[in-house]
């Protein structure tokens, strides 16, 4: 299997920035950690291996980022404010950073966005901003909605509520949204959402899922049995839906 380590300094965080290919060819996936999670996190939990015969093929091609959730959105020594601004500067490397890489690399059409737990808020989060950048959403067992207090997992803007936490929750501004142009977009993504009938954010997740339904986003919902809140089952969820 071809695998690549990539490291540049990036002029919109200002540091640098680690990520990792694997593959040749086919469907770009942009593959995001768990919460604070690292480049080489599908690696270690055997995600890429479970993906394999299907990246050897020349099916699937991964980029893997770093996250930087610790700078940004669980960085609670810093005001809400602030930790949206530097999550803009994340999605801002993303956009004009990673993306064209993978662009330069692979000219494949279709571009897949792919998360589990809190990679699953920045898979969603990323391609319903940027929809015309996707073809494709995978999120397994993630939290849609970052105001709302699950268990033990607080809200992650402590009560605080205005414009730049309401366009980066999906659920809240698809409910108000009614530009055509946009919801066309987000129509034609093949979506895809797992999560376990125990994990807490089962209800988070039905929430966004009725949310999509209401805007006539057509999308696939699979409750697994128990939490499957873990790496064996991301294993079979990214061999079945990606």
């Amino acid at each position: 299997m071809n695998r690549e380590y990539h490291v540049w300094y990036s002029p919109h965080l200002q540091r640098d920035m680690e990520l990792l290919v694997f593959g040749h060819a086919g469907a770009k996936v942009l593959a995001f950690p768990t919460r604070c999670g690292r480049f080489h996190e599908y690696e270690d939990l055997g995600l890429t291996a479970a993906l394999g015969e299907k990246i050897e093929q020349g099916h699937l091609q991964l980029y893997c980022v770093d996250s930087i959730d610790q700078e940004s959105l669980y960085c609670f020594w810093n005001q809400p404010q602030d930790r949206l601004y530097r999550h803009q500067q994340y999605e801002d490397y993303l956009r004009h950073e990673v993306l064209p890489l993978m662009w330069n690399k692979n000219d494949h059409a279709c571009v897949i966005a792919l998360g589990c737990s809190f990679g699953a808020f920045h898979a969603i989060n990323f391609a319903f901003r940027h929809p015309h950048c996707f073809s494709k959403v995978a999120a397994f067992s993630g939290r849609y909605d970052l105001t709302q207090a699950v268990e033990d997992f607080r809200d992650l803007f402590d009560g605080h509520y205005d414009e730049q936490v309401y366009f980066h929750t999906p659920s809240h501004f698809l409910s108000n949204a009614d530009d055509q142009g946009l919801l066309e977009q987000l129509r034609r993504l093949d979506i895809v959402l797992a999560v376990g009938e125990s994990d807490p954010f089962l209800h988070n997740t039905r929430q966004f899922s009725e949310t999509l339904w209401s805007k006539g986003i057509w999308h696939a919902l699979h409750v697994w049995q128990g939490r499957a809140h873990s790496a064996s089952s991301w294993r079979k969820m990214v061999g079945l839906y990606v």
